[in-house]
């Protein structure tokens, strides 16, 4: 396979996953996955949450594709497939589970913008108790904080937690 190609199904692969992320964290964890998801929205008392079984769901078709490219002779471009969403999990961990939540312990602190959005706009995802109500559902990208706040107070039927998350 042609080595640009395969660069960009890897780059489309990560850019797509943004879209999969927001439709699956919006329509199924909030919805019927919220059994695993509810864990994430309350105090977290070990290492691990329930809400976690989503990596581990999430991985199973990178390694698919990962396992079918390399061993099985499967067309080569899933091989490049399952590697941009195995960068997209990565990103993800990164981003939310070490920046956001602070479940590894660091002292980085968000000095660009970008994240700084990023960290801002997961708060305002947290600031509504239950499943109902949340607003930004993505990972990697997210509406500006003025417009998400907006949001919040159109809802007349939520409770905030904390709208100011900085």
């Amino acid at each position: 396979m042609n080595l640009w190609l395969g660069i960009l199904l890897f780059i489309g692969t990560v850019v797509a996953m943004e879209g999969f992320a927001f439709v699956a964290h919006r329509w199924v964890m909030h919805g019927p996955g919220w059994f695993l998801h509810e864990s994430h929205h309350r105090p977290r008392t070990g290492a691990f949450e329930r809400n976690d079984l989503y990596a581990v769901i999430f991985a199973i078709p990178s390694i698919v594709l990962l396992l079918g490219g390399v061993q099985l002779g499967w067309w080569p471009g899933t091989i490049w497939i399952g590697a941009g969403i195995a960068a997209y999990g990565a990103i993800y961990f990164g981003f939310h589970d070490v920046i956001v939540h602070r479940r590894l312990p660091h002292r980085y602190v968000a000095r660009s913008a970008y994240v700084k959005r990023i960290v801002q706009a997961h708060r305002l995802h947290h600031a509504v108790a239950g499943k109902h109500n949340a607003v930004s559902f993505g990972f990697l990208w997210a509406p500006r904080a003025d417009i998400l706040k907006r949001q919040l107070k159109a809802r007349s039927d939520l409770i905030p937690v904390n709208m100011d998350p900085d």
